[in-house]
């Protein structure tokens, strides 16, 4: 089953939102066109609480993308962002999501990161999105949205990880960084994950 991912196309990640992703905007048309072509589409969506451990605003003293030792981990600290029930956590209104079969919430531990629609940052907690795939028989699993060198990128490696065959949709995703996406890219493809634009599906 032909399945695409669409990842984190909010509020808060578009110009103007909170943590804006350049040209995040560009993604919606991009995405919109291109669900019909899909057996299955679904989505993710981050959903911090306020208290959540990587927001800078709860490190007395920490500034916005500094890194801090996390369980074990560097962890980046953000600008507060999709916290739940914000307008900022909502999808961008000219998204079409009439066709979304199911949205998996992520980033909902307060003590974890998750970028990764599969799991948080230290593997511990499952989305249970792998097991909702291998139950609907998805074999190929597309992705796109926002960012593409943070949560798609972490989203791609699980799927591939998992067993699926994986397809990063570059035209339908941007990058909060374009060099650190540039070296992403080759890491993709030298994993086995196919780099494709929306013309070729």
């Amino acid at each position: 089953m032909k399945t695409l991912l669409v990842i984190d196309v909010q509020n808060d990640f578009m110009p103007g939102g909170s943590l804006s992703v350049p040209d995040g905007d560009k993604v919606v048309p991009v995405i919109n066109t291109i669900q019909d072509k899909f057996d299955l589409v679904i989505a993710t969506q981050d959903w911090h609480p306020k208290d959540h451990v990587s927001f800078a605003s709860n490190h007395i003293g920490k500034a916005v993308f500094e890194q801090i030792p996390l369980h074990g981990k560097s962890q980046t600290l953000w600008p507060d962002h999709c916290v739940q029930g914000s307008e900022g956590a909502d999808f961008h209104p000219d998204l079409k999501t009439n066709v979304f079969e199911a949205v998996f919430k992520k980033g909902t531990d307060k003590e974890i990161d998750s970028y990764s629609a599969f799991y948080d940052n230290g593997h511990l907690k499952s989305t249970g999105l792998a097991g909702y795939l291998k139950e609907k028989g998805v074999t190929e699993l597309y992705l796109c949205g926002l960012a593409a060198d943070i949560c798609v990128y972490f989203s791609a490696y699980d799927a591939f990880k998992e067993g699926f065959r994986s397809y990063f949709i570059e035209d339908a995703s941007k990058a909060l960084d374009d060099n650190v996406f540039e070296t992403l890219k080759k890491e993709m493809k030298a994993m086995g994950i196919a780099i494709v634009n929306s013309n070729d599906l």
